[in-house]
């Protein structure tokens, strides 16, 4: 189904179009293209103020999640009964929070792409509260990453490595 990929920021330059490929990349990696995806890159000012909304926490991140389907088990994949629940929510990136962050010997597209990984896993029900839940959830990043390196040519490593 659809990808809407928005960009409501000027803080950083966006190649929507090579973020779009790597996210299509993505969903084919998770076997959920046929489930619509929102995708919307804000700016340090907007993602704080819906990280102090959402998350009670008042500081710029680099991505929120916002499923469609609540209560998934870790990778299950929605089976919708009717078209319109074919959506697996939304993906708020923080865009100028990711720039800043990235080392100098990182490119910033890849960070991008890592860090949708981490988002989308998060509305297939992947979480990171516990050792537990880390460990399925880097496993699941770990396995998309791998079959993107192995297309694009690139080292990608999951966003959630070394968080327990």
């Amino acid at each position: 189904m659809s990808l809407a990929l928005r960009n409501l920021q000027r803080a950083v330059p966006l190649r929507r179009a090579l973020l779009r490929q790597r996210l299509q990349a993505v969903r084919g990696a998770l076997g959920v293209q046929a489930f619509d995806l929102g995708v919307v890159c804000v700016d340090n000012r907007k993602i704080q103020q819906m990280n102090r909304v959402y998350r009670e926490q008042d500081t710029p991140t680099d991505v929120l999640s916002f499923p469609f389907h609540e209560n998934l088990k870790a990778g299950e994949i929605p089976q919708p009964n009717f078209p319109d629940d074919y959506n697996l929510g939304d993906i708020f990136l923080g865009v100028e929070f990711i720039l800043q962050q990235c080392k100098e010997d990182e490119d910033y597209y890849d960070i991008l792409t890592v860090t949708a990984t981490h988002g989308l896993c998060h509305l297939l029900g992947f979480t990171h509260s516990t050792e537990a839940e880390w460990q399925k959830m880097y496993q699941k990043e770990k396995q998309v990453l791998q079959e993107l390196n192995k297309h694009m040519g690139t080292r990608l490593q999951p966003l959630s490595r070394g968080l327990f």
